[in-house]
């Protein structure tokens, strides 16, 4: 039986927790959540029980997006109620605890080498949140730890699970399209243009806590899925803009409630060269001021 613990209890846990859920339907009873860590207490007893604890936070995204952010709320006693976990507000005295044999790993990014490498050095296996850590430096040192030690270390990339990012790689792969020559993808715009605070969490656009903004954030998984589909990639070329100075988050009748002045991009464009010879173009950006425009009869 692994048992596992988790550290970081915000609103992307519910997505995770699905995950588990899901691996129980399939039969899969290998596994016991046995603790949750988070800095309140109460944030990890909101989802520790139903029927118990805190109500959930309110959701930052519409459940049809389909977004993970938007996972219906889960609770450990969903997955198995044969084991209640233990609750933390330390991660050291978690992993310290000898109640867990593998951390799954969902704190912010300023803190993912931190945790990981304390689990790490402690024996326990590791699987973090994307992206991995705050610096390739940090993301090396955890990677470097967990080969010394002989340990599982992985991290949470969505992305290539797509049925259609797999049906992409089986296409390329399988010779069905032929030899791909150039590879584009990106979007302008969207949920959190031009100025509000990205996924209601301000730390995104403190580069001390986020690393970055689209480009990390977002272009993590761009660049896992251009590399998943098309190849290894030789050389990266990119140039990165700021284009909203003040973001805002807002209640729901629009009045400002926070102020955020960014120091991280919002919007990024990079070319890339793969080892195969093909090239490729991508692009995001969560700024962009000018109303949508909608043509007639083009796809949704």
């Amino acid at each position: 039986m692994i048992r596992i613990g988790i550290i970081g209890c915000g609103r992307i846990l519910n997505a995770h927790l699905q995950g588990y859920l899901r691996l129980r339907e399939l039969g899969i009873d290998n596994f016991r959540i046995t603790a949750l860590c988070a800095r309140r207490e109460e944030d990890a007893l909101m989802f520790r029980k139903r029927g118990e604890g805190p109500p959930p936070r309110p959701p930052v995204l519409d459940p049809s997006t389909g977004d993970p952010l938007a996972a219906p709320h889960t609770y450990v006693s969903d997955i198995h109620d044969d084991v209640i976990p233990d609750i933390y507000t330390d991660y050291r005295d978690l992993i310290a605890s000898g109640k867990v044999d593998a951390i799954n790993d969902t704190t912010t990014l300023a803190l993912h080498h931190q945790v990981g490498l304390a689990a790490l050095e402690a024996g326990l296996h590791l699987l973090s949140q994307k992206p991995l850590a705050i610096s390739v430096r940090a993301a090396k040192k955890m990677v470097e730890t967990a080969k010394a030690k002989g340990l599982t270390f992985g991290v949470f990339e969505n992305v290539r699970q797509s049925r259609a990012v797999r049906a992409m790689a089986w296409a390329v792969r399988s010779g069905l399209i032929g030899e791909p020559q150039v590879s584009v993808m990106g979007s302008l715009g969207g949920l959190w243009s031009p100025d509000r605070v990205v996924a209601d969490t301000p730390w995104r656009h403190d580069k001390l806590l986020g690393g970055g903004g689209g480009s990390i954030d977002i272009g993590v998984h761009q660049m896992h899925w251009q590399r998943y589909v098309v190849g290894e990639i030789a050389a990266v070329s990119a140039v990165a803009r700021t284009f909203s100075p003040v973001r805002y988050r807002r209640d729901a009748s629009g009045r400002v409630i926070e102020e955020v002045r960014p120091n991280v991009d919002d919007t990024y464009m990079a070319t890339l060269a793969f080892e195969r010879g093909a090239i490729g173009q991508l692009w995001w950006s969560w700024a962009l001021e000018q109303e949508p425009l909608e043509i007639s009869g083009g796809p949704a």
